[in-house]
C-alpha cells in the first residue's frame, strides 16, 4: 500500500496556518472485509497486525510529528491535556498548546467536533454523539481552555447527517431535559425523531458565546465509499480526527 493512497478531508475554517485539522477517508489502508481498508481503531475487531500497519501509513503519510495520543472513548465527559504525553487515558475530549503533540479522536457516526482559537494557540478535537453531548462534554472543554469564547473557532468533522438519523422517543426526551433547545434539532417520523447532532452541536456552542462555528456537511451514513458508519454497519471500522500544532 502507497502512502499516496491516504485520503483524508481537511478542516474548512478560517484558523492560522500552523494550525493542521483533518479527518481521515476508510481508503488507503490495508485491512479487509468489513473494516476495509483504512481502519485505524484497535478495538473493533480489525486484527492488530492491520491496524498497526495502517496507523504507521498514516504517521508516514501525514508526516506526523509525533504518535497520536490515541485516547480510550467512552462517551462522556472527561478531558486531557495530551501535551503531557498521554495515550489509552479514559476521555472523550483533549487538547495541546504544544507544538508537535497530536490529538486524536476516533469516529464512525459520531461528530469530531474541532477547536482552536484566531492566535492558534491551541488546538482540540472532542468526540460527540448524543450521550457525551448529554453528559456536558462541549461545556467541560470549553471550561478547561478558560479562553474568550469570542476567538474560539470550531469546525464539525464527517458525522451522521440530520435525514440519517433516528432516535427513541426516551433519546429525545433525555436530549431536551438536558438542553432545551435541542428541541428544534428533533423531528418525529412515526416512533422515531430525525436527529441533527451538528446542529445540537452548534446550539451548544452559541449557548456559551462561541460564534465563529463551521462544518464539513459530511454524512457518514450517506456516504458509504468515504466513511465507515456504525449506524449504517453495525461492525465497522474507525476514521481518526486528528489536530496538531506546528
Amino acid at each position: 500500500m502507497r502512502e499516496s493512497d491516504i485520503r483524508i478531508l481537511s478542516a474548512s475554517w478560517p484558523a492560522p496556518s500552523h494550525v493542521r485539522a483533518l479527518t481521515t477517508l476508510r481508503t488507503g489502508g490495508v485491512s479487509s472485509g468489513v473494516f476495509s481498508t483504512f481502519n485505524l481503531a484497535s478495538h473493533v475487531g480489525d486484527t492488530p497486525e492491520a491496524v498497526t500497519q495502517n496507523r504507521a501509513l498514516l504517521k508516514r503519510a501525514l508526516r506526523l510529528p509525533a504518535e497520536p495520543c490515541w485516547l480510550s472513548q467512552v462517551h462522556g465527559c472527561d478531558v486531557v491535556d495530551v501535551s503531557k504525553g498521554f495515550t489509552g487515558v479514559v476521555a472523550d475530549a483533549a487538547y495541546t498548546t504544544t507544538p508537535g503533540s497530536v490529538v486524536a479522536v476516533m469516529t464512525a457516526d459520531c461528530i469530531p467536533l474541532f477547536l482552536s482559537d484566531t492566535d492558534g494557540s491551541f488546538v482540540a478535537i472532542v468526540h460527540v454523539g448524543w450521550r457525551g453531548l448529554c453528559a456536558g462534554v462541549i461545556e467541560t472543554l470549553l471550561d478547561t481552555l478558560a479562553l474568550p469564547f469570542k476567538q474560539i473557532l470550531a469546525w464539525t468533522g464527517p458525522g451522521i447527517g440530520r435525514d440519517a438519523y433516528q432516535v427513541r422517543a426516551d433519546v429525545r426526551e433525555t436530549l431536551i431535559d438536558s438542553f432545551a433547545g435541542h428541541e428544534s434539532a428533533l423531528t418525529a417520523t412515526g416512533n422515531h425523531w430525525m436527529t441533527d447532532l451538528p446542529k445540537m452541536v452548534e446550539q451548544r456552542l452559541r449557548h456559551r458565546g462561541v460564534i465563529r462555528i463551521f462544518h464539513s456537511g459530511q454524512c457518514t451514513y450517506r456516504q458509504a465509499d468515504a466513511y465507515f458508519s456504525y449506524r449504517r454497519d453495525a461492525q465497522c471500522g474507525r476514521m481518526a480526527s486528528l489536530a496538531w500544532l506546528e
